[in-house]
């Protein structure tokens, strides 16, 4: 009995018998209780904190320098005490002590070039400095900073269900993006001698506190992006009169900042489903040249929102228009200097409107009052109902198609952010993926309804294959903190967003995927996901266990890569001797020749059985293919046993074959084979993942035909990212690729630029 046991153990690991990538996950998520439930919703215990801000804020436009006070409103919604507040100091990333030049990789080939030295000791000072941290009454209050945060020491504890209310007062150096970079900062137009301002995390803000980790406060290292509560915002800027300000919210004094004619348009603006110009360019470069003297206060207010940021400049062209979103309508604005035309004024406005629209289809309808686009160069980052985005044509108007597509692109991947994670808010500085992942993806399907054939960048399965097929060592699972990611954009951009298109397009399918997929973004809108949460409710909404999906794609490294290793080609025996004794003959004829027995044909001259017939008898003299009347006589009462249903199915002349599959890359995937037949018909067979649930490395599966197949092909469509298709096709076929023995140089123009050269040439 042991023996036996033995060897059935053996058999089973020998064919790779294992549960591991259908285990389910668990042990890897968090038990459900009652802030978060079994099935991805919000428990019936769910709290979230409220942080509201009054902000008062001015930036000189000689010095750079911004100041600023705001007094902080913190509601403790939890059923905990606490002892301390933490706030949040991102631009300690440019303190001259900051951690983040500190680790920051080197190696002395990364110095090119004297620029590059020259960055090495380039110094600029951009920390907050804190002034003073009081409470309403003036009360100076306890506080210490440990590099990107800030804890304040409560007297006495904030109680539950209980709120407190404090000032701070601090001022930074605005740094320059064209030589420290930032997600905020300034550029300086030389030509003009003006500055742009795109202005964020410029004020102290408060943690997350929650029920996941308490108190979210890990430090700001700068690719880990923010974490942070919902509240009201009442925020007045003020900057140089003639600046136009663009800002989250709605703004709350435009008749003392703009002209009667600006408000006149922007009222026009409101009912208008095409952009109208509030400031023109003719506008725009006539201030750039007068520069007025003075002051102006811009106020704006946002309701429920978890950040706040802005954008100034002399040189804003201003152009809106309504959108019918939900049943309400919104404003899409587009703030843009002249060096953004004409590709802005033409595209801005427009793709704000599409994207919201997009979006809300998929998600949640967009719930703010306004969405904005403002033009700035290299960069693209997201805060809510405003946004920063790159995408500059060259100075005589023309551009490339890849500056206009990646114009295109970032404006609805950064207005896209509003839903992801500015609504549902995700923990950006653990979690890069649930913001960038899930937004991508959505950004993908933006694009398709923007443009047929959109050359999107990232979404298809198959353009993320290069990257799963690299090395190891190099590649990070997706469920990786945002800090030690490698290779950042495939792993919390490309390789989500391609998991999401596979489960819609391949595993769930659209209608299944659509609905849990807009299930869990209602179900956490204005909340605090965590990856559990979608997980959950992706198969919670939907009755599709995708812990074995969850487990490869974003816990593992493993790549698909699937191998059609054999196919066995197998026909009824009908035992009609009319029929199998012909066919055993064909066959037997059509065998490959020993190449022995070729060489024996010349170098054997005769045989001794040629030489000596006697030696031939009985079995050397019989034909073996020969029909005689003992074989009919048997076939009829062969027949006589069988039913109707039995002979039928004899007769149908099925064509059966056996497919062999290797899971070479590790992870499991459905199969998605095309079949051609004989007559070049076609027929698609799909097989799930779960073929893989006992025997994770090799499967087999028999197919049953009505006609003969002259080839099989795995993931015909491209549909499962499958990291080598050289292994994928029965007949094997390998696919050509050109290779290029002259290569050709550009001469460094965009494609509109040689058409007016061309345009030249034929005019002479």
């Amino acid at each position: 009995m042991k023996k036996t046991l033995l060897i059935a153990s053996l058999l089973l690991c020998s064919y790779g018998f294992s549960q591991t990538k259908f285990a389910q996950l668990d042990q890897e998520l968090p038990t459900p209780n009652e802030y978060r439930t079994a099935g991805g919703a919000p428990g019936h215990n769910y709290y979230q904190q409220k942080a509201d801000y009054k902000i008062a804020v001015t930036i000189d436009d000689v010095t750079q320098k911004l100041t600023g006070d705001e007094t902080i409103t913190y509601t403790n919604n939890s059923p905990d005490k606490l002892e301390y507040l933490w706030l949040q100091l991102d631009q300690n990333i440019y303190d001259l002590q900051s951690d983040t030049k500190i680790i920051e990789l080197e190696k002395m080939e990364d110095f090119k070039n004297i620029g590059d030295v020259k960055k090495k000791f380039f110094h600029y000072d951009g920390g907050f400095k804190i002034e003073a941290i009081t409470s309403t009454s003036g009360q100076k209050m306890s506080f210490s900073i440990n590099k990107t945060m800030l804890r304040i020491n409560l007297s006495k504890p904030l109680l539950p269900n209980s709120s407190i209310s404090f000032k701070v007062k601090w001022w930074y150096n605005i740094n320059d993006r064209m030589a420290v970079g930032g997600r905020s900062g300034y550029e300086y137009f030389e030509k003009d001698e003006n500055y742009l301002y795109t202005i964020a995390q410029f004020f102290p803000r408060m943690c997350v506190y929650d029920d996941v980790e308490g108190w979210q406060n890990k430090q700001f290292l700068g690719r880990g992006e923010f974490a942070l509560p919902f509240g009201d915002y009442d925020v007045s800027i003020t900057v140089p009169s003639d600046h136009i300000v663009g800002a989250t919210g709605e703004l709350q004094n435009g008749n003392s900042v703009l002209t009667a004619e600006q408000r006149k348009r922007f009222e026009k603006a409101k009912l208008a489903d095409s952009p109208i110009m509030v400031v023109t360019q003719e506008e725009a470069e006539k201030k750039e040249k007068s520069k007025e003297k003075g002051l102006k206060t811009w106020n704006f207010k946002a309701i429920n929102v978890r950040d706040f940021a802005f954008a100034s400049s002399r040189k804003f062209i201003w152009d809106a228009q309504a959108v019918k979103v939900g049943g309400k309508t919104v404003l899409a604005m587009s703030y843009y200097p002249k060096e953004g035309n004409p590709l802005w004024e033409k595209y801005s406005t427009k793709l704000v409107a599409h994207t919201i629209k997009t979006y809300s289809k998929y998600t949640v309808d967009y719930p703010y009052p306004v969405a904005i686009s403002v033009h700035s160069k290299w960069i693209g980052m997201e805060y809510p109902m405003i946004c920063f985005n790159g995408g500059r044509p060259e100075e005589d108007g023309t551009y490339s198609a890849d500056t206009k597509y990646g114009m295109w692109g970032v404006i609805i991947h950064e207005v896209g952010h509003n839903f992801f994670p500015m609504i549902i808010n995700s923990d950006e500085r653990q979690w890069t993926w649930m913001d960038e992942g899930l937004n991508t993806f959505v950004q993908y399907l933006t694009e398709q309804e923007w443009e047929r054939a959109y050359p999107s960048r990232r979404g298809p399965a198959y353009m993320i294959a290069d990257y799963m097929r690299g090395e190891k060592q190099f590649i990070s699972p997706i469920m990786t903190n945002s800090e030690s990611i490698f290779q950042f954009g495939n792993n919390a951009y490309g390789k989500p967003a391609t998991a999401l298109n596979i489960l819609r397009e391949t595993i769930m399918g659209r209608e299944l995927f659509d609905y849990a997929f807009k299930m869990y973004c209602e179900r956490w809108k204005f909340k605090h996901p965590t990856p559990a949460d979608f997980f959950r409710t992706m198969e919670d909404a939907s009755a599709v266990d995708l812990d074995w999906f969850w487990r490869g794609w974003f816990y593992s490294t493993d790549n698909v890569d699937v191998s059609l290793d054999n196919v066995k080609w197998f026909q009824l025996n009908t035992y009609n001797p009319e029929m199998e004794k012909p066919f055993a003959a064909a066959r037997a004829n059509s065998k490959d020749t020993f190449i022995g027995d070729a060489r024996n044909k010349d170098s054997i001259k005769e045989t001794k059985n040629e030489l000596d017939p006697a030696i031939d008898d009985y079995y050397a003299k019989r034909n073996i293919y020969l029909i005689d009347a003992l074989d009919r006589k048997e076939y009829d009462e062969f027949k006589l046993k069988l039913s109707a249903e039995d002979l039928k199915l004899l007769n149908s002349h099925k064509q059966f074959y056996e497919l062999t599959f290797s899971n070479i890359g590790g992870l499991v995937t459905p199969l998605i084979i095309e079949v051609t037949f004989v007559d070049n018909s076609t027929e698609i067979i799909r097989i799930p993942a779960e073929i893989w649930r006992q025997y994770e490395n090799k499967v087999s599966k028999v197919l049953i035909f009505d006609k003969e197949v002259i080839s099989f092909r795995l993931d015909p469509f491209l549909e499962t990212a499958d990291t080598d298709l050289n292994n994928n096709s029965w007949p094997a076929r390998i696919e050509p690729t050109r290779y290029e023995l002259f290569k050709q140089k550009s001469i460094g123009e965009n494609p509109m630029q040689r058409q007016k050269r061309l345009e030249v040439l034929q005019k002479q």
